[in-house]
């Protein structure tokens, strides 16, 4: 790996450990790491990948922090493309380094993701990669996979409690975008459930502190809210339903039977 490379990484630590980290100067730097890497260095997952093993590492640490700094900056394609070429380190040369020690918290954030904006048959398939073990006792596999059973059977207010108790700080972002993801499924079974519901019982069901907040959210849904403080929600009519036939049903199903016997 060519020094300049290295030197890069290294400033690239060194303002990645302050506090506060200053995102623009880390934006640059890796600006730059992603240009050095590609010229001078095969790091992307192709048949050209190094098989040096300090290059090999060196090249997933610097995806680790691309990761996390696009996290912070909210960049969510960033994200994703940042994911998507560290897995290959993870994966498929999983036997060649060393396990690193930010793999499953980032692969956990990953999973958070994918069950954050509804993307379950994804969340699935990238679960199924990890050893059972992993599943089942990982301090950040095990809560991710928590969360989306709460989601499953419905149990909502488990995932506002969890909110406060994420396995790490980088997740709290798409934990939050994971809230929101949950209130949008109640706003939408609130709508279709009442015909009218107060603002101080919307704020309970979607876990929201104040009647600001509520309204925020209602405004957002475009709900019509009365002088009294009540939602109130139009529901369409539906048009009732022709009656079965029931006797031409009964004819039929009794012919059936009988050309069943005689097959019989």
């Amino acid at each position: 790996m060519v020094a300049s490379v290295e030197n890069l990484y290294k400033e690239l630590k060194a303002e990645w450990v302050k506090k506060p980290v200053n995102l623009k100067k880390c934006g640059q730097i890796l600006d730059q790491l992603k240009i050095a890497l590609t010229t001078k260095s095969c790091f992307l997952p192709t048949g050209c990948v190094s098989t040096d093993k300090a290059e090999l590492i060196l090249a997933r640490d610097i995806l680790e922090v691309g990761v996390e700094y696009s996290v912070h900056t909210k960049d969510i394609p960033a994200f994703e493309r940042y994911m998507c070429q560290l897995k290959c380190y993870y994966y498929d040369f999983r036997l060649d380094i060393k396990e690193s020690v930010n793999m499953y918290k980032l692969l956990g954030l990953n999973l958070l993701f994918l069950l954050s904006v509804n993307r379950v048959a994804e969340f699935h398939t990238e679960l199924e990669l990890l050893p059972a073990n992993i599943i089942q006792s990982n301090q950040f596999i095990r809560p991710v996979l928590a969360l989306e059973q709460y989601i499953m059977e419905g149990r909502y207010n488990k995932i506002f409690q969890a909110k406060n108790s994420a396995p790490s700080e980088i997740y709290n972002y798409f934990m939050e975008i994971l809230t929101d993801t949950v209130r949008d499924e109640i706003g939408a079974c609130l709508e279709k459930s009442y015909e009218m519901i107060s603002v101080q019982e919307v704020g309970k069901r979607l876990n929201l502190k104040t009647a600001d907040e509520v309204r925020k959210f209602g405004v957002k849904r475009n709900w019509n809210i009365g002088q009294d403080g009540v939602y109130h929600f139009v529901t369409a009519t539906v048009k009732p339903k022709e009656p079965l036939p029931s006797v031409e049903l009964a004819e039929q199903a009794i012919f059936y039977a009988r050309e069943l016997e005689m097959i019989v």
